[in-house]
Formats: structure tokens, C-alpha cells, sequence
């Protein structure tokens, strides 16, 4: 193959940078005509690194009335008239909120330099008259309306959520900030808002009666993120550089990169959506590594999940209505909204009759690198021994030692920190989900997420590994549980061994105690 040089947005969320630098874009333009012809106040809650800013700063380049950056996009063909609107930009994201002055200075930098453009009133001395004084000097001197482009709008939130006290003080100021648009809309031309969460109390959703929340709605799905069409027809020639590094099939790239990037549904109907981060770092690096985990896993996150004690097993497969997970809210306390906003679930399923959303992990990417964040947060073990300990099970399994990989087990479980005194039944099988959770990024694990289904299935090249725990019982017990619902059934028509292992946990001793191993006959 001719060698062919790509160059890839990636970190590139300027739009006017992308198009002059000849980066690969995907056209989403025609859905920016719809968005900017069909209503005049949005909300779009897309998750971190999935293209949020860029579609701002698109959104910038056309209310500029860039023509030229639109050549050869479907804006070029679609829209016949131009013009040139005053533009009010502010990106949250640029910093960090440590406290409620770091907020302030933000917000006064940004009005400051709107004031060089559009003048000040020597009255204004507040946030929110400033801003209104700014948009309504903006329209009297163009002739134009203003148009207001908020980019992360709850970055101060998401920054102080573990302190109320500061979380309200950031609240009364972003309050004042906003107050103004709901009486200027006369004024305004095109508001347009991205974030993550939606935060109650806050004057964008309480007072903007005319806002339209396009986050769940099927014709914006795609707006933000990469299809199934897009990736085949206008990546074509990156799937082909790709299988060639990996000495691949153009179709076996496609099934490495749908596994590993793919799965994202914003709707009920929505297609699926591949992670334009990651998938884009996957064609500059020609391989198919975690790219979205890359910064990790943010602290309030899992501390939100311990102290709710969600069971985290539930993550494979929960069902929730569209209010449980994408409503405002007053305090994050619900670790399935941020899980869902954040990314690290999605929609699976819609089911009409009770209005019912299934959620689950998107893909792999976000499985492993998840599940490889908690760990340490459950087990108090640096990743490394985690690491280890998972690949040597593995490595025991293929060559059917299954007693030195319990062995193994109990020694796992034995070094992790006596001051993990949890003896409750559902914190062992947290652990025992995880291990197994990370054991399926190796090999194939099917891990109990439903009634009549074994704790962990692992299907090796020679044989299946039917596994049930039990905490204070006997090994017999357990057996007698896969027996009796017949856990290993199914897998008997397989031509691979079938070997049911029971398992008991001694709480008093913090780790594995009996277990037995029977082979199962093939029928």
C-alpha cells in the first residue's frame, strides 16, 4: 500500500485549526444546519473527549460567518445566506475550581474581554449586569443578535462536589452570571450549552422555559461521535492503514475497533457511536490500546459508588427511566447519572412498554479500564500486584491447574490490608466480580449479572470453568447450587471439558478456604 499521512484532531477542538491544517474531519455539518435552523436554545450533555468543544467552536466559525472553512461540507451546499453574528464564547473547562475566586477571575477575564470589544457602563458592577450590558451593546452596534456559546458549563460544579459549602457559593455565583438570558432573548440569536451533568438550581434550567434538551433526542445522536457509516465510508482509508499494522483483514479491523471503541447509544433509536478519542488515537498509533482511561478515573467518582454502596455487579446490565438518569439534579448522590453522563455507561435497550432504558457497559475499552480503577479502590492493592495476580490465574487455567490458581487466589486475598474488616457477603463477591471482570480482558468470562447463571464462567481453549462461591458454607454447598440450576447445562454440548468448582470464603480468616473441583460428563 502507498504510504498515505493522516493527520488526526486529536486534542484539536478548534474548528477554524482543524479545517486550515488539514486534519481529518467528519462532516457534521448538516446537523449543524438542522440545529441552527431549527430552534435557538440548547442543551447537549455528551460525555468528556467526545467532540463537545469542536462542535462549539463549529458552531463559532459558522454564527462568524466563516463560508470558506465549510468548502466541501454538506454547510457549503445547504446554506444559500451568510452573515456575521457577535459571538459570546466561554469554555469553563480552561480551569480548575479549587475555590469560589478561581471561578471569578474566570468569569471577569471573559467579560473583560467582551468589554474591549462592546464597551462598559461604569454601573455595572455585578456579573449579570455586565453581561447584559454587553449583549445589548453587542446588538445595538452590529444590528446583529448575539449569540452565546457556554462549552462545559458545569466544570465548577463537577470540580467542587465534594464540597457543599463551596458547591453553593460556585452555584450563587454561576447564578448571577446567567440570570440575564431569560429576559434578553429579544437579543439573542443562537444559546447553545454542553456539559456533562444538568445541575439544578441554576438559572439555565430553571428559568429558560424555551430550552431544548437534545441529549436523548434520535436526530442529534450523532452529532457529537463517530457511525458505523461514517467509520466505513469517510475512514475507510485509516481501517485499511490499521489492519495493515496489525496484519489484519480490512473486516477483522473493523470487528477489533468495533469491540474495542464502539457501543455508545445517546437515544432510544440511536445507532451505534464510536468514541471519536480514542478511535482516532487508535489510528495514529495503529494500535488498539485504552486511550480513554488514559487521565483515569476521577476520585469523587469511586468514592461515590463506596458510599452509596452500589453494587457494582449491576453495572453489566441496569435498567433505569430517563428521569433516573438524565435529570437535574441538586447534589451528585446517584452514581448511575454520572456513570451514564460521564460515559461509562450507556443505552443498551429501550423497552416502550414501561419506559425502561437498559444501561451497560459501551465497550471494552471502558470495561477494562474502569473495572482497573476500582480495583485498587476495593482491594487496596497497587494495580501491578492486581495485574499480576489476574495473568497468573489465567496462565494457570490454560494448562487446567485449577488448584494452584485457587492457591493463587488465596494468597490474593491474603495480602490485601487487615484494615479492610468488611466481612458483609457482598463485599467478597465485589472482589470476586472484579478479578473475574478483569480476568475477561485476556480470555472469555461470563460473570453472574442475573439469577440462574454461575458467579464466573471462564472458557479456555480446552476447557470451561463453572465457578460458584460461598461465604461461611462448604465447597459441597456450592455444588450443589450449580447442580440444582443446572448452571453448567448449557455448556455440555461443547466439545471442551466442563469442570464445576465450588468455593467456599472463610470470612474469619479473610480469604479462601475449602473448594472442591468435579468434571462434568458430556451428554
Amino acid at each position: 500500500m502507498e504510504k498515505i499521512v493522516r493527520r488526526y484532531p486529536i486534542g484539536v477542538q478548534n474548528f477554524e485549526d482543524l479545517r486550515n491544517t488539514n486534519y481529518v474531519y467528519v462532516d457534521k455539518t448538516d446537523l449543524v444546519y438542522k440545529l441552527v435552523h431549527s430552534n435557538k436554545v440548547y442543551f447537549l450533555s455528551r460525555p468528556r473527549r467526545f467532540g463537545k468543544s469542536l462542535l462549539v467552536s463549529t458552531l463559532e466559525a459558522y454564527f462568524s460567518g466563516k463560508k470558506e472553512l465549510f468548502k466541501g461540507l454538506a454547510m457549503e451546499r445547504l446554506e444559500k445566506e451568510w452573515y456575521v453574528y457577535p459571538v459570546l464564547h466561554m469554555d469553563f473547562s480552561i480551569s480548575k475550581y479549587m475555590n469560589a475566586d478561581m471561578l471569578r477571575s474566570v468569569i471577569n477575564n471573559r467579560l473583560v474581554e467582551w468589554e474591549k470589544v462592546y464597551g462598559r457602563e461604569e454601573s455595572e458592577n455585578t456579573f449579570s449586569l455586565r453581561l447584559k450590558g454587553i449583549i445589548q451593546r453587542a446588538y445595538e452596534q452590529t444590528g446583529m443578535q448575539v449569540v452565546i456559546l457556554i462549552d462545559e458549563y458545569d466544570s465548577p460544579m463537577l470540580d467542587s462536589n465534594n464540597d457543599m459549602e463551596l458547591q453553593a457559593e460556585i452555584r450563587g455565583i454561576m447564578r448571577d452570571f446567567f440570570s440575564p438570558l431569560k429576559a434578553l432573548g429579544q437579543y439573542l440569536r443562537f444559546l447553545f450549552l454542553t456539559g456533562i451533568s444538568k445541575f439544578s438550581q441554576m438559572s439555565i434550567f430553571s428559568e429558560l422555559n424555551n430550552l431544548q434538551n437534545i441529549s436523548l433526542r434520535d436526530e442529534y445522536s450523532a452529532i457529537c461521535g463517530i457511525t458505523e457509516k461514517e467509520l466505513r465510508s469517510e475512514l475507510k482509508t485509516d481501517i485499511e492503514i490499521i489492519a495493515q499494522a496489525n496484519e489484519e483483514t480490512y473486516e477483522e479491523a473493523c470487528a477489533h475497533l468495533k469491540l474495542q471503541y464502539d457501543g455508545y447509544h445517546f437515544s432510544k433509536r440511536c445507532e451505534d457511536i464510536y468514541n471519536p478519542f480514542s478511535l482516532f488515537n487508535a489510528f495514529a498509533s495503529k494500535n488498539y490500546e485504552n486511550f480513554w482511561f488514559s487521565t483515569g478515573t476521577p476520585t469523587f467518582l469511586i468514592e461515590l459508588l463506596k458510599q452509596s454502596q452500589f453494587d457494582i455487579r449491576e453495572l453489566d446490565n441496569t435498567t433505569a427511566t430517563a428521569e433516573q438518569f438524565d435529570a437535574p439534579t441538586n447534589a451528585i448522590t446517584d452514581p448511575i447519572p454520572v456513570l451514564y453522563q460521564s460515559g461509562y455507561l450507556t443505552i443498551k435497550g429501550y423497552d416502550p412498554d414501561f419506559e425502561l432504558y437498559t444501561l451497560a457497559y459501551p465497550n471494552k475499552e471502558v470495561r477494562k479500564g474502569f473495572i482497573e480503577s476500582l480495583m485498587p479502590a476495593y482491594v487496596h492493592l497497587p494495580a501491578r500486584e492486581n495485574t499480576f495476580y489476574v495473568v497468573s490465574f489465567i496462565k494457570d487455567l490454560r494448562v487446567g491447574n485449577i488448584d494452584s490458581c485457587l492457591e493463587r487466589m488465596r494468597s490474593f486475598f491474603a495480602s490485601i490490608p487487615n484494615q479492610l474488616n468488611n466481612k458483609e457477603e457482598k463485599h467478597y463477591q465485589t472482589i470476586f466480580y472484579l478479578l473475574f471482570r478483569l480476568m475477561g480482558q485476556y480470555v472469555d468470562v461470563e460473570v453472574n449479572t442475573a439469577i440462574g447463571r454461575a458467579d464466573a464462567v471462564v472458557k479456555m481453549q480446552n476447557a470451561i470453568y463453572v465457578f460458584e462461591f460461598k461465604v461461611d458454607d462448604t465447597p459441597d454447598d456450592a455444588l450443589a447450587q450449580i447442580n440444582s440450576k443446572g448452571y453448567s447445562i448449557s455448556y455440555q454440548a461443547d466439545h471442551r471439558a466442563v469442570v464445576n468448582i465450588g468455593v467456599n470464603f472463610d470470612s474469619a480468616t479473610r480469604t479462601i478456604g475449602d473448594w472442591k473441583i468435579v468434571s462434568v460428563p458430556h451428554t
